[in-house]
Order: C-alpha cells, then sequence, then structure tokens
C-alpha cells in the first residue's frame, strides 16, 4: 500500500534507538525525508547508517538535541523551522518506588517526556496550521492508563501525553492537521533489552526466561502474550502519519497487544 508520503518532512524525537528508530526507517521506507534525533552526533551517524542499510536511497538530516536541555531544544527549532510531521517520542523511565521518587526525579521526567512534545507542537503545529496540512504523534504508553505501580511518574508522564494530545487535537478542527497518541505496551526495545539484561544478571536467569515472565506477571491481560517488535508500533504510527488516516484525529490508538481491556 503507498501511503502517500513522498516528499514530506519528518522529525521523530529520540530516534537513535529503539521505537522512534523503527518509525524514522519505516517513515523513510515510505519515502518521507527524516530529521534523525539523538543527543550525540555519533548516536545520530550509526542511526542514519542503520536506515540506509535499509532503504539506500533514504534522504535523513542530523537534529542533536538533548530533551533534558531547554536551550538545546530551542537550538533544534531554530535549525529545523518546518516540518510535515512530527513524532513526539523521546522518553525516559525509572522503576522507582513511589516514596523514593525525588522532585528532581518527577521534574525530570516531566521536562523531558512531556515538555519536549509541548515545546515541539507549540512551535510546528502553527505552521500546519496555516498550509493547512500536517500529522503530529505523540509516543505515550499503556502505563498511562493503567500507571505502574513501581514507576508512577512515568505513567503519570504518559497519561499527560493523551491529554495533550487531545487537547492539541481540538485546535485543529476543521483543518488537514490531525493530532493523535499512540499507546504501546511491551516493547522489546533497547532501553527494555538493558533492563531485562540488569535483571537477568542479578536474578541468574536467561533474558528469555525474565521476559517471558514478566509479560505473563506483570502483564497477565496481554492477549498476544509477548513483547511488541518496534516494528510493529512503528507500522502504526506510519499509518497515523499518512493522508489516509484522515479521519483519525484526537485518538488515543492503541499499539499494546491488547494489554488494556476496552469497554465499548
Amino acid at each position: 500500500m503507498d501511503l502517500q508520503l513522498k516528499g514530506k518532512l519528518a522529525l521523530v524525537t529520540g530516534s537513535t534507538a529503539g521505537i522512534g528508530l523503527a518509525i524514522a526507517t519505516s517513515l523513510a521506507k515510505e519515502g518521507a525525508a527524516v530529521y534523525v534525533n539523538g543527543r550525540t552526533e555519533q548516536r545520530i551517524e550509526n542511526a542514519i547508517a542503520s536506515i540506509k542499510r535499509e532503504v539506500p536511497e533514504a534522504k535523513l538530516y542530523s537534529a542533536i538535541a538533548d530533551f533534558s536541555n531547554k536551550r538545546d531544544v530551542e537550538a533544534l527549532i531554530d535549525n529545523v523551522t518546518d516540518v510535515d510531521i512530527l513524532i513526539n517520542n523521546v522518553g525516559i523511565f525509572a522503576p522507582l518506588e513511589y516514596d523514593q521518587i525525588t522532585d528532581e526525579d518527577w521534574y525530570h521526567m516531566w521536562d523531558v517526556n512531556v515538555m519536549s512534545g509541548i515545546r515541539l507542537s507549540r512551535a510546528y503545529m502553527p505552521k500546519m496550521i496555516k498550509k493547512n496540512w500536517g500529522r503530529i504523534v505523540f509516543i505515550s504508553s499503556e502505563s498511562g492508563v493503567q500507571i505502574p505501580e513501581d514507576m508512577i511518574h512515568y505513567g503519570v508522564s504518559k497519561t499527560a501525553q493523551i491529554a495533550v494530545s487531545r487537547g492539541l487535537a481540538q485546535a485543529t478542527r476543521g483543518t488537514n492537521v490531525t493530532v493523535n497518541s499512540v499507546l504501546p505496551g511491551s516493547t522489546w526495545s533497547e532501553g527494555a533489552e538493558n533492563y531485562f539484561k540488569e535483571l537477568a544478571a542479578v536474578q541468574g536467569k536467561s533474558i528469555e526466561a525474565i521476559s517471558k515472565g514478566f509479560v505473563k506477571e506483570m502483564r497477565p491481560s496481554c492477549l498476544i502474550e509477548r513483547f511488541a517488535s518496534t516494528d510493529e508500533v512503528a507500522h502504526m504510527v506510519t499509518y497515523l502519519c499518512s493522508p489516509l488516516a484522515s479521519a483519525t484525529n484526537g485518538a488515543a490508538v492503541r499499539a499494546d497487544g491488547g494489554t488494556v481491556p476496552t469497554i465499548i
């Protein structure tokens, strides 16, 4: 299927690994030019090389910025003045018991996971409205609906992304601009792999055993009974960026393997 993205320009934050890299690759496969974002030039170069291996003809650009640094964000906006597609993917997570989460932890989580998308949307959405076409997607999480006990600050940040996305969508009324959020469930990304490697080392088990046990014990409602791949999430995001998804606006679209029960 042709998703009609040839000639579109996208910025994917946090796109040097994991879901972000998969989204950047998927958009490139559909013919979009992509700004690849990371905290260092080396990570961006590695990501671009990875995408080029799959999409040799891809048009890729570097967008260096650390989203915990407001000045970096301002510099990025100055350098990347306009985009057709904005993917607010950058994010962090940190398993911590509630009484161990400091004010600084809360502010850091909020600044990276929520304010990053707010700042970029504020910069690019008015231009999308003016030209009457654009796509903004926030990569939230099923944890924004089912707040995890061991990282409440993360869950709250993901709930906020859903709310911001819906609020921004209200401002697109009558235009060809859409704003949606995507809620992945447990996804096998670089971050997840590193996390489970550490757990496996501590518990003296294999990564496979740890990951299967996690889904069974911590996500028992997951209907696919496994981690999703980053590509599976990226395919959903790429579709939402397409003109073919023009009737989907203000939605919180789940790519969670059925983890969150839906009652209609």
